[in-house]
């Protein structure tokens, strides 16, 4: 019967956006959920600072302030690291050694912690409709409710806000594909577009 499949399936993710402005107050909120065993994804868009995007969150400077906050419950994992280095803090992770991972986009596929259920993504008006997705796919693995806070940059640009909306509004991956599409427009092969 198809009742019985919708039992098996996750709750919603509860996905909101929040404007950079309230950092103190995810902070507070993310040390909450720590204080209550919860697994937490930190999503940030740059391994180290660089002197052309000077207002992003580094994953490195952000670690060390949530380690600073958080002590040892905080791991960091990037793209720069050794894969030997990566999978030994993603195994913390997982066991729950380590309830907070502070990450770039290395995360993006093939991670799969069921425990972890709130996904803090930095800048996320920096991040495509797809990557959006993939990365909230993080969460939302098991039986217990995930929330996704998209953390952004005010004031936001007209292609940012839509994306942000698409991305609280839905979890279908098709219809987010669609919106992309929509979005961006196809551009041509040949053209710069």
């Amino acid at each position: 019967a198809p009742d019985e499949e919708a039992e098996d399936e996750a709750p919603p993710i509860d996905t909101r956006a929040v404007p950079d402005s309230r950092l103190n107050e995810v902070m507070d909120a993310v040390g909450r959920a720590l204080k209550a065993n919860k697994l937490v994804y930190w999503i940030c868009p740059l391994v180290e600072e660089s002197e052309t995007v000077d207002h992003l969150t580094d994953a490195e400077q952000r670690f060390d302030s949530l380690k600073a906050r958080f002590g040892d419950k905080v791991g960091l994992v990037h793209g720069k690291m050794r894969g030997a280095d990566k999978d030994r803090v993603m195994a913390q992770f997982a066991a729950g050694d380590l309830n907070l991972l502070v990450a770039t986009t290395v995360v993006e596929v093939g991670v799969d912690v069921p425990a972890a259920t709130i996904m803090v993504i930095e800048n996320a008006e920096r991040f495509g409709l797809a990557q959006l997705h993939q990365l909230r796919g993080r969460i939302g693995r098991g039986s217990e409710p995930s929330t996704c806070l998209l953390l952004y940059r005010e004031p936001l640009g007209e292609m940012s806000a839509a994306r942000l909306r698409v991305i609280r509004e839905t979890t279908d991956g098709f219809r987010i594909a669609e919106e992309d599409l929509k979005l961006r427009g196809e551009g041509d092969v040949l053209g710069t577009r």
